[in-house]
């Protein structure tokens, strides 16, 4: 019996259908993230501590994740403009009271909250272009955090 032959996208994720860009997913899933983010944060006592509404703890993210997938799609070897939302959510978290290992603290949730989103959207990623793209979210969140502590110390 004849058997048409699947299409290189299914074979190259599982048969789940077209493959997706991670900067792609990323924008897809934005409130996902940010809802996961939120999760972790308010499991946190050292973070929780601060009572914020929804929007004062996180208003500033979907610029934050807008600047990540920005980033994402910058052709190789162009320089990565520096994130002002990042400068503006420094001096918002000093004027809220907090510390700067707080705010390293949720730069490292965001990055967790990011990459376990991926997961779940493994199937879907194309996976040559997975690993540098986790390498590009890294900086620029790193990035984004020595922008943060730049402006929270200027606010001293």
């Amino acid at each position: 019996m004849f058997k048409p032959a699947q299409s290189v996208e299914c074979k190259r994720n599982g048969g789940t259908g077209p493959i997706e860009s991670v900067p792609d997913i990323l924008e897809r899933e934005l409130e996902a993230v940010i809802k996961d983010w939120l999760n972790r944060v308010e499991q946190e006592p050292d973070l929780a501590c601060i009572p914020l509404t929804f929007e004062e703890r996180t208003g500033h993210l979907p610029r934050l994740l807008h600047d990540v997938v920005a980033r994402l799609r910058l052709d190789a070897g162009t320089k990565a403009p520096i994130s002002e939302a990042a400068g503006s959510h420094g001096e918002l978290r000093h004027r809220q009271g907090y510390t700067v290992a707080m705010a390293v603290e949720e730069s490292r949730l965001l990055q967790v909250s990011i990459f376990t989103m991926l997961h779940s959207n493994v199937k879907k990623l194309e996976f040559s272009t997975l690993l540098p793209n986790v390498m590009t979210i890294a900086d620029e969140v790193d990035a984004q955090l020595k922008q943060q502590m730049l402006r929270f110390m200027a606010a001293n």
